[in-house]
């Protein structure tokens, strides 16, 4: 349930900067997460796949890190760090 609620948030976020932005499409997404997220790079793509399927940011590049900090302030968030778009 944590990782769906994620999801959905950053889907919200992506959507809302696509909006802003006027755009046809979604054609990369930057994440950073924590490492109380829950989430690998490989198992966040998944779950993105997932959420983007029929959205403006179907097929967009994921770009995801993993930060290795336990102590940080967002160790357990998922961070959009940038989208890049098509207008």
């Amino acid at each position: 349930m944590h990782e769906r609620a994620l999801m959905a948030d950053v889907m919200q976020q992506i959507e809302r900067v696509a909006a802003v932005e006027r755009a046809v499409r979604v054609t990369r997404v930057d994440v950073r997460f924590g490492p109380l997220s829950h989430f690998t790079p490989d198992h966040f793509a998944e779950h993105f796949v997932d959420a983007a399927r029929g959205t403006i940011a179907e097929g967009a590049e994921i770009v995801a890190v993993l930060d290795a900090d336990i102590g940080d302030a967002h160790a357990r968030d998922v961070i959009l760090e940038s989208v890049e778009v098509e207008v």
